[in-house]
């Protein structure tokens, strides 16, 4: 049975380039505790703010439906993969805890 995203399927997301227009797989997940954002990208990460594209949660999902088994990711934590269907491991962000002050 797939989770469901608390949030709006129009939410908005960041993905990297390459995930987006070149189908590399999500491997890693960001949920960011400061502003609640999410971040998805594969084994390519983005250096530059060009790297990175804004899309919607529902075309993040759409582009890979396996991000549904975390959809209940916490803020302040990310969740890591090796391959396209490996299992998630999930952990705390490190540093995110930094923000609280």
């Amino acid at each position: 049975m797939n989770k469901q995203f608390p949030d709006k399927l129009t939410t908005v997301v960041i993905v990297t380039k390459w995930v987006m227009h070149k189908y590399e797989p999500i491997l890693y997940v960001f949920h960011h505790e400061e502003d609640g954002m999410w971040e998805f990208t594969g084994k390519t990460q983005g250096i530059e703010d060009e790297d990175y594209n804004i899309i919607g949660l529902g075309e993040a999902i759409s582009l890979e439906p396996d991000l549904l088994d975390i959809a209940d990711l916490p803020p302040g934590y990310r969740a890591i993969r090796r391959t396209a269907r490996g299992p998630w491991q999930i952990s705390r962000l490190p540093g995110e805890d930094m923000h609280q002050r």
